[in-house]
């Protein structure tokens, strides 16, 4: 019953759908695959790619998928993440850069679409290498996940919260 009204918060940005092939005997077979990010606008993101011969079906296993793949993602006051990182996926690489308020998602194509499923309202990120969908959000997931707060860096280095933080300010 939770689950439910989980669900029905949740934020899903279709990404792409391509058509694929398949070569038998009798000529092409064709299916369609779709990826799909969801997140609930809280800090909490995730991805999925589904395979179907119909666009709905596959878009509807891309977004099962991309529930249960569910991620939480540490934000800095809600709105934009902790520091600058840089991420490598394949031949995909993206920057996230953390912005001051009012600037915006600055950020093409699939990197958007995660932070805006996120609920990030201000970032600037650059893609390098293969515009690839896949490899970008697999890039762009895997560089939030590398994301440290200032909590978790003052415990691993045995010092003060307030000496990590006033390190950042300047």
């Amino acid at each position: 019953m939770l689950e439910n009204n989980v669900n029905k918060e949740l934020i899903e940005k279709l990404i792409s759908v391509r058509r694929v092939s398949k070569v038998v005997k009798g000529g092409r077979r064709f299916g369609f695959a779709a990826l799909v990010v969801s997140g609930d606008g809280q800090g909490r993101v995730g991805f999925g790619s589904g395979k179907a011969k119909e666009v709905p079906e596959a878009i509807r296993k891309a977004s099962e998928e991309a529930k249960k793949t569910m991620v939480r993602i540490p934000l800095r006051e809600g709105r934009t993440i902790h520091h600058d990182i840089k991420a490598k996926f394949s031949s995909s690489t993206v920057i996230l850069r953390s912005a001051p308020k009012g600037t915006g998602i600055i950020s093409g194509g699939p990197s958007r679409a995660i932070f805006e499923a996120l609920g990030i309202s201000d970032v600037v990120s650059k893609a390098i290498g293969t515009k690839n969908p896949h490899n970008i959000v697999r890039s762009t997931i895997k560089a939030l996940r590398m994301i440290n707060t200032p909590k978790s860096v003052s415990a691993r280095r045995g010092i003060e919260i307030n000496s990590v933080i006033s390190k950042r300010e300047n």
